[in-house]
């Protein structure tokens, strides 16, 4: 019998954890009262928008690690499918306005970043943290959101990773690199479109063929046939499909309200700076925090940067997601195995993020979107990461999903 049947033997409510809704609801509502009477309307969107992309990855479950690691060692390919959906569609909304240089009157910009050895190096440290710390970037926020404890580790020392890579960084910087490359921009709009899709859709079907040849048939990423009793639209669970559409819509959303895409691991630095300078450090000294917007970050309040209020945003949308689903249930209860994981994970994660410019959103999604260089140098690096990361796992007692090959 279920909790809802055997709560209510007609409707079931509407939410099975209430009190969890309301406190949810009452945090998303008093940050973003607080965000648009002291930052305006502009920010308050975009907080907006980063509560939408709680929503939206919680219920529709849309993470990178978990997607590289079925693909990896079990041959399941519909988190690998949904990402080349939700690039398609980013390409498809970015180029053009990429090209025209606006969105309605707003003046827009990629992220187009040097490819280089950080990026090389930076995106191979950070794949292997994403195995090891349980997630990247969006993962380790929106599990946050939803009450995992572990991730709430992971997030530490993921931060703790991105001020000692953002303390390192001008030295890997000054290492061989290629200057930043947009292919809108050198091939023009067409031909990057088409290269982009073809590539996208290769990847599609080598994925699909992959997952074809070792189960003998292909999970769908609409999620139709497997939608549970009781599924809504506030409860979820959403498809893939769903999440990948509404993924690209809301970067696109980004790129017209902040004038750059969406980013994700930026604002960790910070953060750790100014833990750091509230404990008496003297970051404002150091070289990597010397420059004029450094300086002015630090001595700003954390409601300016636009990272980080559409991180908190993120979070507080995957709570509202974990409450309304009535999942929001932290277990506080760590094996230490899981505990190393996160320390050596996070820290991983963090340094090799600021290394590379960024995670899976920033670095792979946006950079990709953007028609960067670095973007697809980032994703090829990153992988042998996670495979090498898929291979450590079980070391810290944490498990490889594999289920029965088809006969």
């Amino acid at each position: 019998m279920t909790a809802a049947s055997a709560s209510a033997p007609g409707r079931p409510a509407l939410f099975a954890q209430p009190r969890a809704i309301t406190g949810a609801a009452l945090a998303v509502v008093a940050l973003g009262a607080l965000v648009g009477w002291t930052q305006g309307a502009r920010m308050l969107g975009l907080y907006g928008v980063g509560v939408a992309l709680g929503l939206t990855l919680y219920h529709a479950s849309f993470g990178f690690t978990a997607a590289f690691r079925v693909l990896m060692a079990d041959g399941r390919s519909a988190g690998v499918r949904a990402q080349m959906l939700m690039l398609g569609v980013a390409v498809l909304l970015f180029f053009p306005a990429l090209a025209a240089g606006g969105i309605f009157g707003q003046p827009v910009g990629g992220f187009v970043l040097p490819a280089g050895t950080s990026v090389i190096v930076g995106a191979f440290l950070f794949g292997i943290g994403m195995q090891i710390g349980g997630g990247c970037g969006s993962g380790t926020l929106f599990t946050v959101g939803g009450g995992s404890a572990r991730m709430a580790i992971t997030l530490a020392f993921f931060v703790a990773g991105s001020v000692i890579g953002w303390a390192h960084l001008a030295w890997w910087q000054a290492l061989p690199s290629l200057p930043p490359f947009s292919v809108v921009e050198g091939f023009g709009l067409w031909p990057a479109l088409a290269a982009n899709l073809a590539v996208f859709a290769l990847v599609w079907f080598a994925a699909r063929a992959i997952e074809l040849r070792a189960h003998g048939k292909v999970e769908p990423i609409s999620g139709a046939a497997g939608r549970p009793p009781g599924a809504t639209l506030l409860r979820g669970p959403w498809s893939l499909a769903a999440g990948a559409l509404l993924l690209a819509g809301l970067n696109f959303a980004t790129l017209w309200l902040a004038g750059r895409p969406w980013g994700i691991t930026g604002a960790f630095a910070l953060w750790g700076a100014k833990t750091l300078q509230a404990a008496g450090v003297d970051v404002a000294s150091w070289a990597s925090w010397s420059d004029e917007w450094s300086r002015n970050a630090l001595a700003s309040s954390i409601l300016t940067d636009v990272t980080s209020v559409m991180d908190f945003g993120l979070v507080l949308g995957a709570f509202g997601a974990a409450a309304a689903a009535g999942k929001f249930r932290p277990v506080w209860s760590i094996p230490m195995g899981q505990i190393v994981a996160s320390v050596i994970g996070g820290l991983l994660l963090g340094y090799g993020a600021r290394l590379s410019y960024g995670c899976n959103i920033g670095a792979f999604f946006s950079g990709i979107a953007s028609g960067s260089l670095h973007g697809w140098l980032w994703i090829l690096c990153c992988l042998p990461g996670n495979w090498i990361g898929v291979q450590l796992r079980p070391l810290f007692g944490m498990p490889v999903e594999r289920t029965p090959r088809a006969c």
